[in-house]
């Protein structure tokens, strides 16, 4: 019999970051076979121990769906040898579980990017043909006209013959747009603006489907989705 710390085995069902269950064990959320434990440092067998956490039973979910808010100088990677990841971020206990980012934001790119273990639920976020919208906030040099409206709505036709599909483009006063697309080419909303003479000096993403990024988290900070987020983003994408 092995025995581990309740604040790990909580952290390894994918519950919730190894802080954060130090934080619930403490206030006395977290029972262990039918009675409240407060000690995050108390080892169990994680076989043989029953878990509730605000009285509902605790078991390790099939997949992780974690929103994270990208800081700027990061990349979207898995791994990389010489520069930080957005993976670094995350909990040893479930960068090995083979969390991976849905999509990618370039390195000097804020916002919403979410990270999964589910390879068919990524595959239909990233997918065109999902239609699952991504909204872009951009700090740009210009202004934009109805004419750069309508050919974001037609569809840009980027210099080295990339057609872009039909976008929104949405002009918030003082040098901030905002930018929904549909799909995720490489360089996409800078490329699209500056074809149009708009020059990207800041980028955030906002939203992807119907979940915005949660403005409670800093830069650089994560949480998992609830099963109602999950909802938000298209219920017909998770994997069946």
């Amino acid at each position: 019999m092995s025995l581990v710390r309740l604040d790990k085995i909580l952290t390894d069902t994918g519950l919730c970051s190894r802080s954060q269950a130090r934080e619930m064990i403490r206030r006395g959320r977290v029972g262990v076979d039918g009675g409240t434990e407060t000690d995050p440092a108390r080892k169990l067998d994680p076989d043989a121990v029953r878990l509730t956490v605000d009285g509902e039973t605790l078991g390790a979910p099939e997949h992780l769906y974690v929103m994270l808010h990208k800081p700027a100088g990061v990349l979207t990677a898995a791994r990389d040898p010489r520069r930080p990841t957005v993976m670094d971020a995350l909990p040893a206990e479930w960068r090995r579980r083979g969390l991976f980012p849905v999509g990618r934001l370039d390195r000097d790119t804020t916002g919403l990017l979410l990270l999964t273990d589910d390879g068919v639920f990524a595959h239909r976020v990233i997918s065109p043909k999902s239609r699952v919208s991504k909204l872009y906030e951009a700090r740009v040099d210009g202004v934009p006209t109805a004419a750069d409206r309508e050919a974001f709505r037609t569809g840009i036709v980027l210099k080295d013959g990339t057609r872009c599909l039909p976008a929104e483009l949405e002009d918030r006063g003082g040098g901030v747009v905002r930018v929904e697309v549909y799909e995720g080419k490489y360089h996409q909303i800078k490329r699209m603006l500056g074809s149009r003479r708009l020059p990207v000096r800041e980028l955030k993403r906002l939203r992807i489907g119907g979940l915005w990024l949660d403005e409670a988290l800093a830069p650089g900070e994560f949480r998992l989705l609830t099963a109602e987020e999950l909802q938000q983003i298209g219920p017909e994408l998770l994997s069946k």
